[in-house]
């Protein structure tokens, strides 16, 4: 039996995330990487110069030319790219989040199915090793507690902190209690873009389960870490280092730690990105869905957006036509400290 051909793709966007995809796409045989793509034509071609492909300036020039895309341009343009592509009847993989609004993301929606086109978004932490294991130990969540913190990226600069990094914890959140958002409260504050930059927010499920998020990008060091609660167990991952423990009562009451177990279980360290792919591989060989579906996508998005709008009831802020993150009374509380920390200095 003939193997299988090769699935030709073209990988539009080569700034960080875009030449991370072109690098792990030609270590996978079953992909055969026809084109790095980008609108800066010395980008492009540093990125295939490493993975020993074809530059191109224009993606819409190499459309004829694969299987399927992989789209990492800023958000902005996954429309138009994740449309160009989807009508050509292109498979179509979209870095997260999936669109700039849930009107676009319905119409990414339409063509997929309108073209009998595979639409995938790329919520890569689904594939973390870890993930896929902790998911076959949680049951029925009570509480949930998650943290993504790391340093500032100025390419991310044009969205906030909930749709560059929130969102990936959102999505897994929703897949974890299944159940509907009931209500949500969210705080948060801009300090180096024009977006939040930290955000705090608590969820409120239908099941009852709570989950409290902060996402950051001023912190100097990474941590990316989930914590559930349920009935019997506690769940500790980390995203970061692919570790993953759980802490069982061993008798219905505690009365000492040796009441409790504590596994660590077993499972291949694989790269989460290799595993997407392989994913999108398999979805389109045999025609099927996406784990992180375009529909699911969606709906990570629009937790995203809601969130986005719960923060923007603050007042206005220092940088001209945007909504600050910090109440207004915290601006005179600031002055006030201001003038008592001077007094202090005099020895007043």
């Amino acid at each position: 039996m003939s193997p299988e051909p090769r699935v030709k793709i073209a990988v539009v966007g080569a700034g960080k995330i875009g030449t991370l995809h072109a690098k792990v796409l030609v270590k996978t045989p079953d992909f055969e990487l026809a084109a790095v793509c980008d609108t800066n034509l010395w980008r492009a071609q540093f990125a295939a110069w490493q993975c020993n492909s074809v530059a191109v300036r224009d993606y819409r020039d190499v459309l004829r030319q694969c299987d399927a895309v992989i789209v990492a341009v800023p958000t902005p343009l996954h429309l138009e790219v994740g449309l160009a592509a989807l009508r050509a009847g292109k498979h179509v993989l979209i870095e997260k989040p999936l669109a700039s609004s849930v009107e676009e993301a319905k119409q990414l929606l339409d063509a997929a199915e309108a073209n009998h086109a595979v639409l995938m978004v790329g919520h890569v932490e689904r594939f973390n090793p870890a993930v896929l294991e902790a998911i076959k130990h949680i049951r029925s969540p009570r509480f949930i507690t998650v943290e993504r913190l790391g340093p500032y990226d100025p390419r991310m600069s044009h969205i906030g902190v909930v749709l560059d990094l929130m969102i990936h914890d959102l999505d897994i959140l929703l897949t974890l209690v299944g159940s509907p958002v009931e209500s949500l409260e969210a705080v948060g504050a801009h300090l180096l873009s024009r977006h939040e930059d930290i955000a705090n927010v608590r969820v409120r499920f239908k099941s009852g389960c709570i989950a409290d998020l902060t996402a950051s990008r001023v912190s100097i060091n990474k941590s990316r870490k989930l914590r559930v609660f349920q009935k019997d167990s506690y769940i500790s991952l980390d995203y970061g280092n692919t570790a993953l423990k759980i802490y069982r009562k061993k008798t219905p009451v505690i009365k000492s730690l040796k009441d409790i177990e504590i596994l660590r279980p077993k499972f291949p360290k694989t790269e989460p990105l290799r595993n997407e792919h392989l994913h999108f591989l398999d979805c389109i060989r045999h025609h099927r869905k996406p784990w992180p579906s375009g529909e699911h996508g969606t709906e990570a998005l629009k937790l995203a957006l809601q969130i986005s709008e719960e923060l923007e009831r603050y007042e206005v802020s220092d940088y001209v036509g945007t909504r600050s993150l910090i109440p207004s009374w915290a601006h005179d509380l600031g002055r006030i400290a201001k003038t008592v920390g001077k007094d202090m200095l005099r020895g007043d």
